[in-house]
């Protein structure tokens, strides 16, 4: 398992996209905390990095399908998914393989951002930032990159077509973070039903994470939402 992760490593920093891939992140990142006038940072009165929390999940959106589509849409394009089968591994090692390959790459992508908390800390003059809060919402990021992550995987597995295994990939996480919200106002549900539409969206559980306050629920809900995707694409891998 840790050969496919090993491999999934070096196959992404192994090519000019994937760190254009991770520098576009970071600069995006830098230029709406530091420079954009609505969303700096610098342009508060108090030390907070909520615009951070706020504005990463809709970047990793595009960062994390980035990292996955040519997880098996290269293998199936290549043949080498023939080689891959007579490996010594189960569909499920490959497919664990894979995911634990392509979230250290987002981990990775993720621990340059906290020279922000750092910064953010040092020009605060008095009490600082909310460490509290800070520290969930990284978990709630970490959370909400791994889902992503089995999703981009997923969807990859579906298809030879890395583009399309993008496309896909992004779509799904964009209507898991935000589509459960935007239906949740719609005026036929406001008869109570709306507040359980967006319990099923990520969104929901990650501002209840960010608050600095682990739920149980909200860490199962993250971990489900990962076992399926993960459960469907190693299913996917049998049948093929």
């Amino acid at each position: 398992m840790w050969m496919i992760c090993k491999k999934e490593w070096l196959q992404f920093f192994n090519s000019l996209t994937g760190y254009i891939a991770l520098i576009i992140f970071l600069l995006l990142n830098g230029l709406f905390l530091f420079v954009f006038p609505d969303t700096s940072l610098l342009n508060f009165g108090y030390a907070s990095l909520n615009n951070f929390f706020e504005i990463s999940p809709m970047l990793l959106l595009f960062l994390v399908p980035t990292v996955t589509m040519r997880s098996f849409a290269d293998e199936y394009k290549q043949g080498t998914f023939e080689l891959l089968k007579t490996l010594p591994l189960t569909p499920s090692q490959i497919v664990w393989g894979k995911f634990f390959g392509a979230a250290i790459i987002v981990i990775t992508a993720l621990l340059p951002t906290i020279v922000y908390a750092f910064s953010i800390q040092q020009l605060s003059s008095v009490g600082g930032i909310d460490i509290g809060g800070t520290l969930g919402s990284y978990i709630g990021l970490l959370l909400i990159s791994t889902v992503f992550v089995a999703v981009g995987l997923c969807a990859s597995s579906f298809t030879n077509n890395t583009v399309l295994a993008f496309i896909v990939g992004a779509f799904v996480c964009f209507i898991l973070y935000s589509g459960f919200d935007a239906i949740s106002k719609l005026p036929v549900l406001k008869s109570g039903w709306d507040y359980w539409v967006e319990m099923l969206g990520l969104n929901f559980h990650y501002k209840n994470v960010s608050r600095g306050v682990i739920d149980t629920r909200d860490v199962i809900y993250f971990i489900g939402v990962l076992f399926l995707f993960l459960l469907i694409t190693q299913r996917n891998l049998q049948r093929k």
